[in-house]
């Protein structure tokens, strides 16, 4: 089991999806950093937060999967919210996003999600459209009110 699969069986019976598990870092100084949101779409609290951290913190002790010491963080989505699927986003459609394709990035506002694709409009009024799943997106602008 890797350790997105392992975050994923813990805290989504608790109400919440992992948006990062990454391991990063050698030696002693491996952090784990895990990024939630909660799956009613509701902000994420403080509490939250905690309740994932010490749930979490119980499974890698019970299961073990990283060798060595390491520290673990449980964060909020924060400015830098990747957005991963379909409903992420539709639900921040209008907002400014930052793409990163293999040929290269960009920075454009989405325009639509249709089907398995999302269309952005860049600077100058560009359209580009791209398969989801062929591009990582993270927020360049935060919405006023919770989304």
């Amino acid at each position: 089991m890797d350790l997105w699969e392992l975050v994923e069986n813990v805290v989504r019976p608790l109400g919440y999806e992992p948006l990062e598990v990454r391991l990063h870092g050698v030696g002693k100084t491996q952090v784990l950093t895990v990024r939630l949101e909660r799956l009613d779409e509701a902000p994420i609290t403080v509490a939250d937060l905690q309740r994932a951290n010490r749930v979490i913190g119980l499974e890698l002790d019970r299961a073990d999967p990283i060798r060595g010491s390491y520290r673990l963080e449980v964060e909020s989505p924060g400015p830098d919210r990747p957005l991963l699927t379909r409903r992420h986003f539709e639900r921040f459609a209008g907002l400014k996003v930052k793409v990163r394709t293999e040929e290269g990035g960009f920075t454009g506002r989405v325009v639509e999600v249709g089907g398995d694709a999302v269309t952005f409009e860049l600077a100058g009024g560009e359209r580009r459209t791209l398969p989801l799943g062929g591009f990582k997106a993270t927020l360049a602008e935060w919405p006023s009110e919770p989304r």
